[in-house]
């Protein structure tokens, strides 16, 4: 494990208000949580969202990555908001690193969501490749492969527009940032370390998920004592873009119960 890197953040919404953070999926930047910024600081939260390291503006220090070091740039940011207790809301690679927060740190977890993700991603060998393919001919080879896991097929017809922005989002994630992003993915294993959660946990599964179907969702909704699980229809991968009235209201129920 490495030191943690100061990642790319923004924070929105009232100084004193609960801190909110968002954790994003591989491929993506903090942009990826547009649609639930406005009803979270509406509602008076803190919202902070970041790059994971390397993605987006954030740096990119060449890998692999373990899980536990983008969970130790999450806790460094945290210091650097100068917030002792966050809500985390993470989707797939985002919600990897909320969970090893919840078992690493759960001092510093007011509650947890976690959408289209999973405790152990495999098989590995696929990681092992795609790390391989994104470091020899660069992310713009697998955005499209990327969106079409992302979104599902009859909404990348309907909105053309917001599949060629998640395309573009993909294409210009660092290659290293995100081959070694694939490697922190192809070592994780959480799923025996489940039960030490102790936060709050909501876990959101998208019913048309291909990457993270909601087998996964229900092994660590069945781990983490006491979380609630919650299917939404029409939802591939990343959910939270494609259904965001949905997933919005989830998130803010578990977060009034939280806050």
């Amino acid at each position: 494990m490495s030191g943690p890197v100061k990642v790319y953040s923004v924070a929105e919404g009232p100084a004193d208000g609960p801190a909110v953070v968002f954790s994003g999926s591989l491929g993506s930047d903090h942009r990826m949580w547009d649609p639930q910024v406005k009803p979270l600081v509406e509602k008076g939260f803190r919202v902070i969202r970041y790059d994971t390291r390397g993605h987006g503006a954030s740096p990119v220090p060449p890998g692999p990555y373990a899980i536990e070091d983008l969970g130790g740039d999450l806790l460094a940011l945290l210091d650097e908001h100068g917030v002792a207790s966050a809500h985390v809301v993470g989707l797939s690679l985002g919600g990897m690193t909320g969970m090893w927060l919840g078992v690493n740190a759960p001092d510093r977890i007011g509650s947890l969501v976690l959408c289209c993700t999973s405790a152990k991603l495999g098989p590995p060998g696929m990681w092992a490749d795609r790390a391989k393919t994104v470091r020899e001919n660069g992310t713009g080879s697998v955005a499209e492969a990327g969106v079409g896991r992302w979104l599902t097929p009859g909404h990348v017809a309907a909105h053309p527009e917001r599949a060629e922005f998640l395309r573009e989002m993909i294409a210009n994630v660092p290659a290293e940032g995100y081959a070694a992003s694939c490697q922190a993915i192809e070592r994780m294993d959480l799923v025996d370390d489940l039960p030490k959660i102790t936060a709050r946990t909501l876990v959101i599964a998208g019913a048309e998920d291909p990457a993270t179907p909601v087998e996964h969702a229900e092994v660590i909704a069945g781990g983490i004592p006491d979380a609630r699980l919650e299917v939404v229809e029409g939802a591939a991968h990343l959910g939270s873009y494609e259904q965001p009235e949905r997933f919005t209201a989830l998130i803010l129920e578990h977060l009034e119960v939280a806050r």
